[in-house]
């Protein structure tokens, strides 16, 4: 993604000044702490666009990697799969996920695991899908939790998905990229890696999936039109309260801001669904012999 700083002062390209823990967090941790419930890139468009592909039935098992606050989890179970089983690390978060009720007699369990070792049986699942988290991890991490979700499919009937950070066009220039992922990492507090559309096409045929449906939209995570979408009038005004009591949250949350919008040209939202891919024939026939 190209930079599009256009002379700003380098004031804003410093992380915001204060001893908060808000000014210490990971970036997705900092908007949980003023509320934000749906701290997706593609926000709650791409995450609609995704269930309603994957086209989630009462005959579905599911799997949701990194399941986090549950914002996802809530529109999955208004489909009333058989089950559905969330995974995460983090051990509060757990705890609120098994909690969740579903409106038919899906069975829900929560899991408490790393999404590259769920510890799941092979094949459980017949949907799996994980959201803003793929972004986060080094590649090596990110073929790992490719190759597990594969691993829990079931034959041809699975479907994955993911809704990722991605970055602009698919022909952006290696230094623009390195720039922009530095940007990113340095204002989020985590290890952004975004891939464009293609390398995150290309990570998932590498470990044996099948793109059929891909969608893009604007990665516009602070705007105030996408808090509204995402949270709701109400939700949205609890988060700007928020924000007003709590100065160095605030602080954090422009200085992430001024970074997505110095890259908005390079910076978009991805939505993937992929299939397993089938598998190589194998040879058929005895060893050709010599003519007599």
């Amino acid at each position: 993604m190209a930079g599009t700083d256009r002379g700003r002062p380098s004031r804003h390209t410093r992380p915001p000044a204060g001893g908060s823990a808000a000014t210490r967090l990971p970036g997705h941790r900092a908007l949980a702490r003023l509320g934000r419930r749906v701290p997706r890139p593609g926000g709650l468009r791409l995450t609609r666009w995704m269930l309603d592909r994957l086209g989630v039935g009462p005959d579905d098992r599911v799997v949701e990697l990194a399941a986090g606050v549950g914002a996802t989890a809530r529109l999955t179970l208004a489909c009333a799969p058989a089950t559905y089983t969330a995974v995460d690390r983090d051990a509060a978060a757990v705890a609120a996920l098994g909690t969740l009720t579903a409106p038919g007699p899906t069975e829900v369990r929560a899991v408490r695991a790393d999404a590259a070792a769920t510890g799941l049986p092979d094949g459980c699942a017949t949907v799996v899908y994980g959201e803003a988290m793929l972004t986060m991890q080094p590649d090596p991490a990110k073929r790992r939790i490719v190759r597990e979700a594969r691993r829990l499919l079931a034959g041809s009937r699975g479907r994955y998905a993911l809704h990722e950070l991605c970055l602009l066009p698919d022909d952006l220039d290696r230094a623009r990229a390195e720039k922009i992922t530095a940007d990113l990492c340095e204002a989020m507090h985590i290890g952004a890696r975004p891939l464009t559309p293609a390398g995150w096409s290309d990570l998932l045929a590498a470990e044996g999936f099948t793109v059929v449906a891909r969608e893009t939209v604007p990665m516009a995570l602070l705007g105030t039109r996408r808090l509204v979408a995402d949270e709701g009038a109400d939700g949205a005004l609890d988060v700007i309260g928020r924000a007003l009591r709590d100065p160095a949250a605030r602080r954090r949350a422009l200085h992430m801001r001024r970074v997505f919008h110095r890259h908005r040209a390079h910076l978009g939202a991805l939505g993937l669904i992929a299939v397993p891919a089938p598998a190589a024939p194998r040879p058929t026939g005895g060893t050709p012999t010599a003519a007599g």
